[in-house]
């Protein structure tokens, strides 16, 4: 099993993305703003892609942020995680 403790955000969103890519076969690369969509992925990868999210990084996404927009991309998953961690571990 791959060790995910040292990797970034970024890394790690896009590691689940990969994997749901192999799933379906497709081996090509994928940029931080690609579409996910047009990369190959299907809207049940995006519903699983969602519940990987939130098990990869131990977070509970809003119902009200579950929406396709925030994850048509790796970078936009990335700002989702990262409001997301911001909100759970509040600095003051």
């Amino acid at each position: 099993m791959l060790d995910r403790t040292n990797l970034g955000t970024t890394e790690r969103v896009a590691g689940l993305v990969r994997q749901l890519l192999a799933k379906r076969s497709i081996d090509r690369p994928v940029g931080p703003d690609d579409d996910l969509t047009a990369s190959g992925l299907s809207s049940l990868d995006i519903v699983n892609l969602m519940l990987s999210v939130e098990a990869e990084f131990d977070i509970k996404i809003p119902d009200r942020d579950m929406t396709p927009s925030n994850f048509r991309s790796i970078a936009r998953i990335e700002a989702l995680v990262g409001a997301s961690l911001d909100s759970a571990n509040p600095q003051g």
